[in-house]
């Protein structure tokens, strides 16, 4: 991040984000969804899974069922998912070259999405006559919300009053929709 931007582009400070309505807050999963789900519609339960709980936090009347679902929940499918992965590893598939293959390929996919935000971001900030960070567009991976968070990490280091995180998250948020889709585009391509 620091390699392809300037002090003067990571010193760049945002104007303040406007503040968003109930109603916005309320129609944007179910837009998001109605759209994916038209263009899409493989990846339509996915997007649909993933508003679904943005729908709940935001509606405000299924305060159960949003604290179920970022806790309880939550927990146990994560628990249910580590246990499911690691009882179905086999260790010659992981002590070996194409496991090793998949982890580079990963790795290099990370630094290019991260290269290709920051480069998009550049373009930004040169349109808009020095107003966009460059660095928010380093958060377009789908890595929420580290992603977002190094941005503002590196955002402060240049200048430690900056606040780039909530600009940040835009992006992030954007990258999560966009690897829904293709996880459902490949779903839908790719016999299992």
């Amino acid at each position: 991040m620091r390699l392809l931007t300037t002090k003067k582009e990571r010193m760049v400070r945002m104007e303040t984000l406007r503040t968003v309505s109930k109603t916005e807050k309320i129609i944007f999963p179910i837009a998001v969804t109605v759209i994916i789900a038209l263009l899409v519609p493989s990846a339509a339960p996915l997007v649909g899974m993933l508003m679904l709980g943005n729908l709940f936090r935001e509606s405000g009347v299924v305060e159960r069922l949003t604290k179920t679902a970022q806790n309880e929940l939550m927990n146990i499918i994560t628990i249910f998912l580590g246990i499911s992965v690691g009882a179905t590893t086999v260790a010659e598939k992981i002590i070996s070259f194409a496991f090793l293959k998949v982890i580079l390929l990963g790795a290099a996919a990370f630094a290019v999405g991260t290269a290709s935000g920051l480069l998009f971001g550049k373009i930004m900030y040169w349109v808009t006559g020095g107003k966009v960070n460059p660095l928010i567009g380093s958060a377009g991976v789908s890595a929420v919300p580290m992603a977002a968070r190094q941005s503002q990490k590196v955002g402060a280091e240049a200048d430690p009053t900056n606040f780039l995180l909530m600009h940040a998250m835009g992006p992030n948020v954007a990258g999560v929709i966009g690897s829904a889709v293709a996880a459902g585009v490949l779903l839908s391509i790719i016999p299992y």
